[in-house]
Formats: structure tokens, C-alpha cells, sequence
């Protein structure tokens, strides 16, 4: 299946037509966007769209771009199952940030079950993050996914240089993905 995923910047291409040059059949969006950065979605209603919502988001822009929010449920399609996570590790106090502790998304993760992919805005701790509190990944997903190896993992949120960049993690492909990228799952 081919998919165009969406994270952190606004893509810099006509999505409608990278939809249709590239045979594109899911739509999958990390986070940190805005209305404006995804306006293009709105026309676009003959595949689905799933995604999560990340740390700078007000966390209301979904339904009305028919996104389906994935935030800790299950989705199958082409039979895949697809799961997600929000936000990031909390770094500062914002009651209107989509942020949890590194406590809350352990605990929120506990009995998550297995999926084929995973979306989340935040990657797994050890998994192209960094040490400041800002861009740590989550211990709950490093946690899950060491237990579960989804086939897929595709988040944002980060920075990792071409020479960081993890790609492979035991048997699960990691994409990260910053403004936009096409990928076959």
C-alpha cells in the first residue's frame, strides 16, 4: 500500500496531485500541523486519513479534514492493523499542549495491544530522539515496542541528521518522516 504520511511542516507540494501520480491509498498525519499546512486534505475524500495529534497542536483539526484520530485505538485496513499515540514528553507546563510524562504514556501504553503499524508524533525513547527533555521519546513506546516489533513505525517530532537517523530497529521499519514522505507499507 502506498502511503503519503505528513509531520511536523507544511508539505511543499500539491498533495491532490501526489496523491494521484503516486497511487497514494492512505493518508497518514504525525502532528505539529496546522489548518493551513493541511487545508489541501479537505478535498481529498476518496482514501482514508488517519493520524495522531502532536505537542503544538490544539488537538481539533482532524474532523474537519475527515482524519480519523488514532490516539491509543486500533484501525485494520488491506489487513494491517494501525495503532497511534500523541504528543510528546512533557518539557513545560501548558494545560492546552498535547504532552504527557514519561509516567502517563508508560501507564497509557500498559495494555495497548499489538498492530502491524504504528503512527505516534513522539518516537520510542532511543529511537531518533535526543537528550533534551523537548525531543525525548517516550518510554512507554520503546517499551512496546521492544515487546511487540510492529512491522512499521512511522513518527515526527524530532531532528536526527542523515548520519542518526535509525531506520531499522530489530524487525520494525522506522520512517521518520519531517514535512512529507511517500512510502510503501
Amino acid at each position: 500500500m502506498n502511503v503519503l504520511a505528513i509531520a511536523d511542516r507544511r508539505p511543499k507540494i500539491d498533495i491532490a496531485q501526489t496523491v494521484q501520480q503516486n497511487q497514494i491509498e492512505l493518508i497518514v498525519t504525525l502532528g505539529d500541523l496546522t489548518r493551513e499546512d493541511i487545508f489541501q486534505l479537505g478535498a481529498i475524500t476518496h482514501i482514508p486519513k488517519i493520524g495522531v495529534y502532536g505537542n503544538h497542536d490544539s488537538g481539533g483539526y482532524m474532523p474537519e479534514f475527515g482524519i480519523w484520530d488514532m490516539h491509543r485505538k486500533i484501525w485494520e485496513f488491506q489487513g494491517l492493523k494501525f495503532g497511534g499515540f500523541q504528543g510528546c514528553v512533557r518539557y513545560k507546563d501548558n494545560p492546552d499542549a498535547i504532552m504527557y510524562t514519561q509516567q502517563e504514556a508508560v501507564q497509557l501504553m500498559a495494555d495497548y495491544p499489538p498492530v502491524d503499524v504504528f503512527i505516534s508524533h513522539c518516537p520510542p525513547r532511543g529511537i531518533n530522539d535526543e537528550d533534551e527533555l523537548a525531543h525525548q521519546g517516550y518510554d512507554g513506546l520503546r517499551m512496546y515496542l521492544d515487546r511487540f516489533q510492529p512491522k512499521a513505525w512511522l513518527h515526527g517530532h524530532t531532528y536526527p541528521t542523515e548520519e542518526t537517523v535509525i531506520r531499522q530497529y530489530g524487525s520494525t521499519r522506522i520512517e521518520y518522516v519531517s514535512e512529507y514522505k511517500i512510502l510503501t507499507l
